[in-house]
């Protein structure tokens, strides 16, 4: 760690703030990559593991020209290699080491990751190597060359390879490292499994030399007959034109690059995009040498005091909160079918609201979510108590946020940036995470900021609401285990709650735990009666709060951690999913459902 005095990280902080404001940099990521020519390169990959690093560093610690990333083969029977990726082990990719291999479920550490593939050079056109995820550090190398290095394990990234690939054979290696360390972003303590491995899809994307690069396509800030955007081209000429075509409006503008982007204004009424009519328009971007097609929504989000505004109507948000863990097989969520198992759950439920915690879900997930009506609340994982006054965790904190940002700006359905959850008051805590916030706003401000507090207090009227981070959000999030962490479970209902604050306030996460089929009397801890009980007394607690705009209970179905041991119940599972793993339903789901079918009938 490196250690700053508390006035030296708030300018730093601020003077980062005011430059990125100025220019709004987005992560130097392609666009909706669906839309692109690409070549999958998931499948098996030869693997090595590596838990001394012996194929990064020497017997001195030094990293040295030797290592794994050279793929090395014996020239003669006499040369001394003590690797060989073509006789080792082979994991999946997408996915992760832990639920693939038994003896590396509990492993944390480097894997060096291998794959060959043919590549044919075409003229006038790059070549990107794209990767959806790794957890946590991936340094990436082509050909026995470094080309890059990426730290965060839940947003993509990507390097042009063009000039490092050659006609025919290739290969690239990846030294995948997903220690905790108390400097990173999240830190060593957390309450979810620490997936590690190449956890989402990799891809060869190749575009013309003059691309399409980023974009940016919404509805006008504050209007709803305006559509507002820009498209940004590498490598072309200020004065060249890009077409903006959404057919189904039959509107189409043209616009002129200036400084490498084209800005534009459509007036136009389309449908708007809500969770009862998740409209989705065709938009066509062009140039003379490239062409993209999305598919996009419009809608506005707003706040009213303590209501949280969708097109200008009061819209109250039935949720759940979600991790990306599979049902059925567990680990990593690693295909559109899987998401649809989560999501289908929730809208069973009566959802039409999800808290993607802790991290930033795959781009499938939040797509997916998109096409069925829900709002989501997408979050990067500034999780307990990270180190606030370190200037690198800083760094890696905003650029999380900035690739999230970066790559689901154009989505409607994510209506709530979130910023933290459950971290502790503090002054470096409250300016790292304003400064966060900024950012965030200065990327996009049609969107509202949150984060998730537990730092209520007392006051005259049961729990006061008076975090300074209120001051700085738009909707307070509030995560409150009453009955489990604290408190009898028949107090909860008698509970009142206050806010310093005129702002919507989400009962971001309220819960506790059981094993399915466990049965009992409605005191006995980890039965399904004890965590039905639960949710009973808190939903009426949660009635009488008049400033609550929506709630997101924890969580939908039971997910892996490594926080918890106890055997016969947990089993390394956190257990307040209203669902198994294995996809059966808890009595607490049913209680759920009743309250929010019952909300469509008043």
């Amino acid at each position: 760690m490196k250690g700053i005095n508390n006035l030296t990280f708030i300018l730093f902080i601020f003077l980062s703030i005011i430059s990125t404001a100025q220019d709004a940099n987005y992560a130097n990521l392609l666009q909706n990559i669906d839309s692109r020519e690409k070549t999958s390169l998931n499948g098996k990959w030869d693997m090595i593991v590596d838990p001394l690093e012996n194929g990064f560093y020497n017997h001195r610690l030094q990293e040295y020209n030797k290592g794994y990333f050279r793929n090395a083969k014996m020239q003669s029977p006499s040369d001394l290699i003590e690797y060989d990726f073509d006789t080792s082990l082979q994991l999946d990719v997408p996915g992760d080491w832990n639920t693939q291999m038994d003896k590396l479920y509990y492993y944390e550490g480097t894997v060096w990751y291998k794959k060959d593939f043919d590549y044919t050079p075409t003229s006038n056109e790059l070549t990107y190597l794209y990767f959806e995820a790794v957890n946590y550090e991936a340094i990436v190398y082509l050909n026995g060359e470094k080309i890059g290095k990426h730290v965060g394990g839940y947003t993509p990234f990507q390097f042009d390879v063009t000039d490092k690939l050659v006609d025919g054979n290739n290969f690239v290696v990846v030294k995948v490292d997903n220690k905790r360390k108390k400097e990173n972003v999240p830190t060593v303590n957390q309450d979810w499994w620490n997936y590690g491995g190449i956890t989402r899809s990799v891809h060869l994307i190749s575009v013309p030399k003059t691309h399409i690069s980023d974009y940016y396509v919404q509805l006008e800030k504050g209007e709803t007959g305006k559509i507002k955007g820009w498209v940004a081209i590498e490598n072309a000429t200020d004065g060249d034109e890009v077409s903006i075509k959404i057919p189904e409006l039959k509107k189409t503008v043209k616009a002129k690059l200036n400084d490498g982007k084209a800005s534009f204004l459509i007036n136009a009424k389309p449908s708007l995009w809500s969770p009862d009519s998740p409209k989705l328009y065709e938009v066509v971007l062009e140039t003379s040498t490239d062409k993209i097609i999305d598919h996009i929504g419009f809608r506005t989000v707003t706040t009213d005091g303590s209501k949280i505004l969708v097109n200008g109507k009061e819209t109250f948000l039935k949720g759940i909160s979600i991790h990306e863990e599979a049902a059925f097989k567990t680990g990593r969520v690693i295909s559109v079918e899987e998401c649809k198992v989560l999501l289908n759950w929730a809208k069973e439920l009566g959802c039409n609201f999800l808290r993607l915690a802790h991290y930033p879900h795959s781009e499938a997930m939040v797509k997916e979510a998109e096409k069925m009506g829900f709002l989501i609340w997408s979050e990067i994982p500034v999780y307990w108590t990270i180190q606030f006054e370190n200037e690198d965790t800083y760094a890696n904190a905003e650029n999380q946020l900035t690739e999230m940002i970066s790559r689901d700006k154009n989505r409607a359905s994510v209506v709530l940036w979130s910023m933290a959850n459950e971290t502790p008051e503090s002054e470096p805590r409250l300016s790292f995470i304003s400064n966060l916030a900024e950012k965030a706003r200065s990327l996009d401000n049609s969107r509202l900021i949150t984060a998730a507090l537990d730092t209520q207090g007392k006051g005259d009227d049961g729990n006061l609401i008076e975090d300074p981070l209120g001051k700085v959000v738009d909707v307070i999030g509030i995560n409150n285990y009453c009955g489990w962490y604290y408190g009898d479970v028949d107090s909860c209902s008698s509970i009142k709650w206050a806010s310093a604050y005129n702002k919507p306030m989400i009962m971001s996460e309220i819960g506790g735990g059981a094993l399915y089929g466990k049965h009992g009397d409605k005191n006995e801890r980890w039965t399904e009666e004890y965590q039905d009980a639960l949710f009973k007394s808190n939903i009426e607690m949660m009635e009488n709060i008049e400033f609550m705009a929506g709630l997101s209970p924890w969580i939908l179905m039971d997910f892996r951690s490594s926080r918890r041991p106890l055997r016969r119940i947990q089993d390394d599972f956190n257990r307040k999913g209203l669902i198994s793993e294995q996809g059966m339903k808890k009595k607490a789901f049913y209680t759920l459902q009743e309250y929010y079918l019952d909300m469509d009938k008043k």
